[in-house]
């Protein structure tokens, strides 16, 4: 893995941890919808504890299909959440850092040019990673939620500005570890540009639901490279884990929460006939009555339904009967990738002479 010139040490600062203390790892994700920033420690060889999330809508792809540019009021609203998580790295002393930009900043002719603003600005160095790293890195994040008694998962990631599939055999796999990834596909369909392609109207209508999911199926169903899977789950073999906002809104719905928690939705089973259920019961509220749903809120009022459309339009395609809900993904793969990593760095800097410190990164 090769490392990024360092940040700007005003970024950073005071990133040394004092003896005795764990040091902290971070994984920054900037995606067409979302800001997300996790902070941990490890623990144990193969996991972390989280000291400190951090997560803000920004809406950076807003208007991005139309355009294709991002326009002011986005990277203002983006550096702004930017702005917040560099302060928490430096508050909590992050010794390493992996920073991405996905989607909306792939996408856009001025992409680039808001990230070299980002770094002039907060010190962080976003780096644009390419679909397949982040469908690898969703795939990680979600390890073991994996049912390794089925014969094939698909890992689908439902962004703002794309969706990422992932189809991993589990046929003769090792019971732990990193699965085969038989295929990988991005949709350049998240629930932003689906939205935005299908404004809703004064009310959803079975017609406007239908189109969104059919536009889904046509690009989706015209991948083929997964098609030595098919006969699995036309046998109902497989199994989907679904990763996305709209994924985890979809089942603190079902679950009649009246709040969101994390930690009763992520890990939860499906059927097809709740999500099919859920779906319906958003059909009937209308935009107002979707924010004020507490697992939903204003933010996502007018997102929820297109990512239930992106996700019917993938259960009709890979048909199975149970859908695992994570609320986890890019960012705990990023985490995993970098402690796994740890090991290694140290020894590489015995051998160099043990220079002291080891360099926060702010991309790799």
């Amino acid at each position: 893995m090769t490392e990024a010139p360092r940040a700007p040490a005003a970024a950073l600062r005071g990133r040394e941890k004092p003896s005795g203390e764990s040091p902290c790892y971070g994984a920054l994700d900037l995606g067409t919808n979302n800001c997300r920033l996790l902070i941990a420690t490890p623990q144990g060889p193969s996991g972390f504890r989280v000291v400190e999330a951090y997560s803000r809508i920004v809406r950076l792809g807003e208007g991005l299909t139309a355009s294709g540019r991002l326009s002011e009021a986005a990277m203002d609203r983006a550096l702004g959440a930017l702005k917040v998580a560099a302060e928490k790295l430096r508050r909590r002393r992050v010794i390493r850092l992996r920073a991405i930009a996905t989607q909306a900043c792939r996408m856009a002719e001025n992409g680039q040019h808001f990230l070299d603003r980002v770094f002039a600005e907060t010190g962080l160095r976003l780096q644009i990673i390419p679909p397949q790293e982040e469908a690898r890195l969703s795939v990680a994040g979600c390890l073991n939620l994996i049912d390794r008694g089925a014969d094939a998962a698909l890992v689908v990631d439902v962004g703002g500005g794309s969706t990422e599939l992932s189809w991993v055999d589990l046929r003769g796999a090792a019971p732990t570890g990193m699965p085969p990834l038989t295929a990988w596909h991005s949709a350049p369909i998240g629930v932003v540009t689906l939205a935005e392609r299908f404004p809703e109207g004064e009310a959803a209508t079975e017609a406007w639901f239908r189109a969104m999911v059919d536009t889904v199926k046509a690009d989706i169903g015209a991948f083929r490279r997964a098609d030595p899977l098919r006969e699995v789950f036309d046998a109902d073999r497989g199994h989907l884990i679904g990763t996305s906002g709209a994924i985890t809104s979809l089942a603190g719905l079902h679950l009649e929460l009246p709040r969101y928690d994390r930690n009763q939705v992520d890990g939860i089973w499906m059927t097809r006939d709740q999500c099919d259920a859920a779906a319906r019961r958003l059909m009937s509220l209308s935009a107002q009555g979707r924010a004020e749903q507490p697992c939903i809120g204003p933010d996502r009022a007018d997102l929820v339904l297109a990512g239930a459309a992106i996700l019917q339009a993938v259960q009709e395609l890979w048909p199975c009967t149970r859908v695992r809900v994570a609320d986890r993904g890019l960012r705990e793969g990023i985490l995993l990738s970098l402690m796994a990593d740890r090991g290694g760095r140290h020894r590489r800097r015995r051998r160099r002479g043990g220079r002291g410190r080891t360099q926060a990164v702010a991309a790799q």
